[in-house]
């Protein structure tokens, strides 16, 4: 049961005391309970992402002052709630839609930026990102990909390397210096883009079979919350991934 997803490990669904599975005769998780808790957390992420996007303009079509608010308090209260949402699973049925909300503020907040750049790029990073979504649930409910130990090991351990890249740029930013050539728009910058984008959808390959382990070991029912949490976070790394691809490409005209 491991997953590249930080949020979804392997001992979420047990007992640190006993190191057995956690379960409750009032109800069990379930994959429709979980995907219909995703479907709200999504709508949820909208309702607060457009309301971000309809702050973020003056009339004459630049950006609002004091609009940074939105992303910056998205991206920190995001941050804060999901540690929450990690270490108190039982109380994902409130967190995780609270995540969400703040969430949308934050991606309704890069995405006007973005498109603020570059026109239309929104429109097509949503659809790439929930084609990638459906293709690889496809994909993993025909068999074509298969969670192995090794598969799922080799998603870890490049989720992980890919952490450590972002990390280190955000500490060098502190001090003035720029990792060379992966964030720019040359090849290496478009290439790294690609690959960090299909360890990203790799990523819901191991949450989607996290999830079915968790429905068939009887885990609480709050667990839906949680597993549509964990799958939220993957969505929303891949929808950032892939405007910074298409911004890349972009430049590049």
């Amino acid at each position: 049961m491991r997953s590249g997803n930080p949020v979804l490990s392997e001992s979420t669904f047990l007992d640190l005391g006993s190191g057995t599975v956690v379960s409750r005769d009032a109800g069990a998780m379930t994959i429709n309970g979980t995907v219909n808790k995703t479907a709200f957390l999504l709508f949820l992420t909208v309702l607060t992402a457009a309301f971000a996007w309809s702050r973020a303009f003056t009339p004459a079509g630049e950006i609002a002052p004091g609009f940074s608010v939105y992303m910056w308090g998205g991206l920190i209260g995001g941050f804060v709630l999901a540690l929450v949402t990690v270490f108190k699973k039982e109380w994902a049925p409130v967190t995780a839609p609270l995540y969400a909300l703040v969430e949308g503020f934050f991606l309704g907040a890069v995405s006007a930026l973005y498109s603020h750049m570059y026109e239309g790029i929104v429109i097509q990073a949503v659809m790439l990102t929930f084609a990638t979504l459906f293709a690889m649930l496809f994909a993993y409910r025909s068999g074509w990909i298969r969670a192995t130990e090794k598969f799922k090991l080799g998603v870890v351990a490049a989720t992980g390397g890919i952490f450590l890249v972002y990390l280190a740029t955000i500490v060098l930013g502190f001090f003035g210096v720029n990792i060379p050539m992966i964030h720019g728009n040359g090849i290496v910058g478009i290439g790294f883009s690609l690959f960090v984008i299909v360890i990203a959808a790799l990523n819901l390959v191991l949450d989607f079979d996290f999830i079915q382990a968790g429905a068939e070991q009887g885990a609480p029912k709050y667990m839906e919350w949680y597993g549509a949490f964990g799958l939220m976070v993957t969505l929303v790394w891949l929808y950032i991934e892939f405007l910074r691809l298409l911004s890349k490409l972009q430049s590049r005209n």
